[in-house]
């Protein structure tokens, strides 16, 4: 599995952006803060703007917000929203992925894979990623149990 640069710099984005709920934050503030590069940060913000993760405001006092509660929004939403799908084979998605034998059975492996992987990054908000009163805290101990469970 592959994590896209995309997808990282995404769920750092939202997370800058739920650290600091009071006022819009620039694309410069979260590049700055988050040392990402900015052009790059700029075309990932408008995949999220357009999935409804991001919100913004022209002018002076403009920015960006949330777009939703950071307890809404789960890092298998980030990653759909930047690099559609979660898994790919060879680029290809891998619903209609199918191989004749005696590697019928591989295609029910990688979906099996991209279902776990699914599961858990479900569960995983950005609010949890901020350290928001109440919310589940994934650090990696808490990952590796919850991926053994799937395993």
């Amino acid at each position: 599995m592959h994590i896209s640069a995309k997808a990282d710099y995404a769920a750092r984005a939202l997370v800058e952006l739920a650290r600091d709920t009071a006022r819009p934050l620039t694309c410069e503030s979260i590049a700055s803060s988050q040392e990402i590069p900015f052009r790059f940060l700029k075309s990932v913000v408008g995949d999220l703007r357009r999935a409804g993760l991001v919100r913004s405001q022209r002018g002076c006092e403009g920015g960006y917000w949330l777009g939703r509660p950071a307890e809404e929004i789960s890092l298998l939403d980030v990653m759909r929203a930047v690099d559609g799908g979660l898994m790919t084979l060879r680029g290809e998605p891998l619903a209609q992925l199918d191989y004749p034998a005696p590697a019928q059975g591989l295609p029910d492996i990688w979906r099996a894979v991209e279902d776990s992987a699914a599961e858990i990054l479900g569960r995983v908000t950005i609010s949890a990623l901020v350290g928001a009163p109440g919310a589940a805290q994934p650090g990696p101990s808490s990952v590796r149990q919850r991926a053994d469970v799937l395993v």
